[in-house]
């Protein structure tokens, strides 16, 4: 990058990266914390839209949100089965369906005054930065 084209704040990538997670996380917690929900609820919910999943399944496709603190789905999907929302054959369509609008209305929030190139070209820079950085993409995503 030249200083010609260097943004003028001095955070790096890293501090962005982190904040937007944050914010994205909050902003799920206010949207679907009334419900007792998080962002995994609803990753889990959006991945079970294709089909029936094990939680190895779950776990690989929604990788890069687990940690040493939340190692695996296995809490969100046994929650959700609790609710009747999922079953270990079954997926959470119903559930889905329901939260989908408000989950919408969130996106169109975060991505207000950016336009489809902008988003398209920000997730390919993403990816670039990722690979760069050693990430693989599963096979079959």
């Amino acid at each position: 990058m030249s200083t010609a084209t260097a943004p003028t704040d001095r955070r790096p990538i890293g501090f962005w990266l982190k904040l937007v997670d944050r914010l994205l996380d909050e902003g799920f917690d206010r949207l679907l914390g009334g419900a007792g929900l998080t962002r995994r609820h609803w990753q889990a919910l959006t991945g079970l839209q294709s089909g029936p999943a094990t939680v190895q399944e779950l776990d690989a496709t929604l990788a890069p949100f687990l940690d040493d603190q939340e190692p695996t789905t296995r809490p969100v999907l046994d929650d959700l089965a609790a609710r009747g929302w999922a079953t270990w054959t079954a997926d959470g369509s119903a559930a889905h369906g329901e939260l989908l609008a408000a989950v919408s209305v969130h996106r169109r929030r975060v991505t207000d005054g950016i336009t489809a190139e902008e988003y398209r070209a920000t997730l390919a820079v993403l990816q670039r930065m990722a690979a760069n950085l050693g990430w693989a993409d599963a096979p079959g995503r």
